[in-house]
């Protein structure tokens, strides 16, 4: 039997990770001393690894597709074939930013301001690449963790962190003066691998399902009963997808309308579809939105 070797990024994107393969159909079982989890998919072989190597252990074939981040791949320089793009995080659906941050009452308020000064980042290589193709000569310095407080004790000028709302930054009395990348998650490929017919259909059904279950987080089903007098009007209060399904109950002058809308919607959706004459409504979460 052919297997595609997949891996899974480690640390915040993990959990979020695991839940999405679930509702696309997959079931994983996590042993917590291992990184090679059970999956319900012989022709799957999981390997769970740091978002920060995968793309070189899919550079080198140890695995054949896997989930990182478009910082990483660019950090690594990695040449990987980028099959698709996943917006999703830990926390949000929102793409991660790379910033450069200093003390909120410094006097540096540009990458030029920075020219001669020390910088503190985990993404040393891109930081230096980007300063050097400004030909702004800054002295770049690998941060193990607890990258913020290293301008606070003045172990640098200035540092370069990922941030999603940048609230995290501003808590430790920090300020943001430049973006230098924006990533979101992205789901890679060997290029021997890729073009394999096999493995490359098995990508794209991952590919397919993940996309499909992200979706549905923002949206859900809607089901209720309307009487054919009010039907025009509850239907022009429907947001969908394409149009809401309808369909006639058996010997009785109402409809059933089926539809999908999205989460933000529904709280103050019900209860004017309600006054318009809707009954027995039910919403009910999707796993997939294809």
């Amino acid at each position: 039997m052919k297997v595609l070797k997949f891996g899974i990024p480690k640390g915040s994107l993990e959990k979020a990770t695991m839940g999405l393969f679930e509702k696309s159909g997959w079931k994983i079982n996590v042993n917590s001393r291992s990184y090679f989890p059970d999956i319900n998919d012989p022709s799957l072989d999981l390997t769970i690894c740091r978002a920060q190597e995968m793309s070189r252990y899919i550079e080198n074939g140890t695995l054949d597709a896997g989930l990182t981040g478009k910082d990483w791949i660019e950090e690594n320089q990695s040449d990987v074939a980028v099959v698709d793009e996943l917006v999703y995080s830990k926390a949000s659906q929102s793409p991660a930013r790379w910033v450069l941050a200093v003390p909120a009452d410094s006097d540096l308020r540009s990458l030029e301001d920075l020219r001669g000064k020390k910088i503190s980042t985990e993404l040393v290589n891109f930081t230096r690449r980007y300063f050097l193709e400004r030909k702004i000569d800054v002295q770049v310095e690998f941060s193990w963790g607890a990258t913020e407080g290293k301008v606070v004790s003045g172990l640098a000028d200035a540092i370069v962190e990922v941030t999603e709302t940048g609230s995290t930054i501003k808590a430790h009395g920090l300020k943001i003066i430049h973006e230098l990348m924006t990533s979101c998650t992205q789901l890679i490929a060997n290029r021997e691998s890729y073009r394999d017919d096999w493995k490359r259909e098995k990508i794209a059904q991952i590919a397919l399902l993940l996309k499909g279950a992200l979706r549905a987080e923002n949206l859900v089903g809607l089901k209720m009963n309307v009487p054919e007098a009010k039907i025009k009007e509850v239907i022009r209060l429907l947001p969908s997808l394409n149009a809401p399904t309808v369909a006639s109950l058996y010997d009785m002058p109402w409809f059933s309308v089926e539809t999908v809308v999205d989460t933000g919607l529904v709280r103050d959706l019900i209860p004017r579809l309600m006054k318009a004459g809707a009954e027995g409504i039910i919403e009910y979460p999707l796993n997939k939105v294809i």
